[in-house]
């Protein structure tokens, strides 16, 4: 008897995302699965019920998609009263915040996906969700921009480039990067990894060294020191009052974001300047007073905008990128027609929120 896969609506604030679109159902049905969706379940992403339907899913009420799955496909934890013992539950559950919660069922989160694995990559839904933040981020900040973000030549006379500073140079910065050097700004890109300086380097923009150092595991940048922070902070302060726009991404696994524009730099950029930050969200963020989603300005007419899940504003396209994601983390775990987990292989332990207790 074939694996159910059911996958209800998010119901997060302003989550438009669906964990399984109707071009991945086929893939699915040809690895040996059956899906079932909540009615209503891609709407929001812009895919109709009639669209599963066509593609061999079927459609069903909430209570059933949670009461009959045997792996419940998601974007954001779900509610966990909902879930049953043994159930295997799949997305970005927020690993660190109250694990007891997923306790009794077999969850896989993808905050735990090795990262740095070849044959992970096509897994990782943090990366194809970063890349999609990362242009909705230069997007956004060109639109909330009161000027032009290219050099425009005009009988008028000539305006100048906007001057775009990102923080980071991850996956979502390098993709906010080569978004705005498409529109035609002048892109300064930093890191404290110098791995990740050279990237921002191999885009072609400008690289704003500021003698700070932290590369860390997995990719990450480590915990700065207080005399390291205080240090960065200082030196952000006095570069940041030249940028017309700031966008910001760095983030710590299951930390509070590290503040990198505090109200000193906030105060010294000019009026109808732009920041926007990736990193917000109930722990905080990296620019001071950021809201966890929404927008504020500054006394001195700066804009800051709040976007910790900009990928819910672009659904379509990260529906369909985490869609694959998805099928490619259920094809590998499956072997006729079972889910195995592996307790030596590092794919399944990263992947269990509670593996000792799951793998035996």
């Amino acid at each position: 008897m074939s694996l159910l896969i059911g996958c209800p609506q998010e119901t997060g604030w302003h989550e438009n995302r669906v964990a399984v679109t109707p071009d991945v159902v086929g893939r699915l049905r040809r690895a040996g699965f059956e899906i079932v969706l909540e009615a209503g379940a891609g709407t929001a992403a812009g895919f109709p019920d009639e669209a599963y339907v066509v593609a061999g899913a079927r459609i069903a009420e909430r209570a059933d998609v949670f009461a009959q799955a045997d792996i419940l496909a998601v974007v954001q934890r779900p509610d966990c009263r909902r879930l049953r013992p043994g159930q295997i539950v799949i997305g970005l559950l927020r690993p660190y915040d109250a694990p007891e919660e997923l306790a009794g069922v077999t969850a896989l989160s993808f905050e735990g996906l090795p990262r740095t694995l070849s044959r992970a990559q096509s897994m990782d839904v943090l990366t194809s969700q970063a890349n999609v933040a990362g242009y909705k981020a230069a997007v956004l900040a060109a639109d909330t921009f009161g000027g032009f973000f290219p050099m425009m030549m005009t009988a008028a006379g000539t305006v100048r480039p906007a001057k775009v500073l990102v923080l980071g140079g991850g996956v979502a910065g390098l993709q906010a990067i080569g978004t705005a050097r498409r529109l035609g700004a002048l892109v300064t890109g930093y890191d404290v990894r110098a791995a990740a300086r050279a990237d921002i380097a191999s885009t072609g923009a400008a690289v704003l060294d500021l003698g700070v150092d932290a590369e860390g595991e997995g990719g990450y940048a480590r915990t700065l020191t207080a005399d390291e922070q205080a240090a960065q902070q200082r030196a952000l302060v006095d570069a940041i009052r030249d940028f017309d726009v700031v966008i910001t991404t760095a983030q710590v696994p299951g930390h509070r974001p590290p503040e990198l524009v505090p109200a000193a730099a906030l105060a010294a950029m000019a009026p109808g300047s732009v920041v926007v930050d990736l990193a917000a969200g109930p722990l905080g963020g990296n620019v001071a007073g950021s809201p966890a989603d929404g927008r504020i300005e500054t006394g001195n007419g700066v804009v800051v905008l709040g976007a910790g899940n900009l990928p819910a504003q672009l659904p379509r396209a990260a529906s369909h990128a985490w869609a694959r994601n998805l099928a490619s983390v259920l094809e590998y775990l499956t072997r006729d027609g079972s889910v195995v987990l592996d307790p030596d292989d590092e794919i399944t332990t990263g992947l269990l929120v509670h593996p000792k207790e799951t793998v035996s």
